[in-house]
């Protein structure tokens, strides 16, 4: 088995940290048959409150500062790689990898590759990742169309607000529903999640549209990321 660590930079927010790890276990099951306590990875986790806002603009010096910080204090740990499940930081993504000598993993490129069999996209992500354009930008590079999604950001950030509250589950998940259906109505063929917060509701899938999870993707980059130059992972 290999002995590399896994870092991960998480709790941007704050609930989204336990479905990551969680889906990093699920992807070494998955992806090299892990069974026993031995078979899973070591993972070093930071979870790092940064100051990003839902309800107003975020200070980007600010924001890039803390999570370098937070990412220099993670690769003092040792660890090999690190992967940072926040949507949001990668419009500081260049700079971010360059303050450390680990690899960073790419959260939007993983989760424009997670498009690849669709055409029409509706993102839903917090306000600060829809103003980067990260995903916009990669979309349309890769051929694709982004559907028009401002009728659906208020439903979308009451999701998130939601979620890091503690608000009913039931509420939210007829919230999720609506947001669905907006992006049917506007043609989509494909949702892309691109919030680790939205995990913390559990299985987003809805037989009405196909979902795509930049969080997911980004897990199944990680445990591809653990395996390279490993020729017997789990043995």
């Amino acid at each position: 088995m290999t002995d590399k660590t896994i870092g991960i930079l998480a709790g941007m927010g704050p609930r989204s940290t336990a479905p990551f790890v969680d889906l990093v276990v699920t992807e070494c099951q998955k992806q090299y048959g892990a069974r026993q306590v031995r078979d899973f990875p070591h993972m070093l986790i930071y979870s790092l409150p940064a100051s990003f806002y839902a309800d107003r603009p975020d200070d980007p010096e600010q924001v890039r500062r803390v999570v370098e910080a937070g990412l220099q204090r993670l690769e003092g740990t040792g660890v090999d790689f690190i992967a940072m499940p926040c949507n949001s930081a990668h419009a500081y993504y260049s700079s971010l990898a360059a303050c450390i000598r680990v690899p960073l993993l790419n959260m939007i490129a993983e989760g424009v590759a997670a498009l690849q069999a669709f055409d029409r996209i509706a993102i839903c992500a917090t306000p600060t990742t829809i103003a980067s354009g990260l995903y916009q930008q990669g979309i349309a590079a890769a051929g694709k169309e982004c559907v028009p999604a401002d009728g659906m950001q208020t439903m979308v950030n009451e999701v998130i607000a939601g979620i890091i509250a503690g608000s009913d589950r039931s509420r939210l998940r007829a919230l999720w529903s609506d947001i669905i259906d907006f992006a049917v109505r506007q043609g989509a063929d494909a949702v892309l999640v691109a919030c680790t917060e939205l995990s913390a509701l559990g299985s987003l899938e809805d037989e009405r549209i196909s979902i795509a999870d930049a969080t997911v993707a980004l897990a199944q980059a990680t445990v591809r990321k653990y395996l390279e130059g490993s020729a017997k992972p789990g043995a």
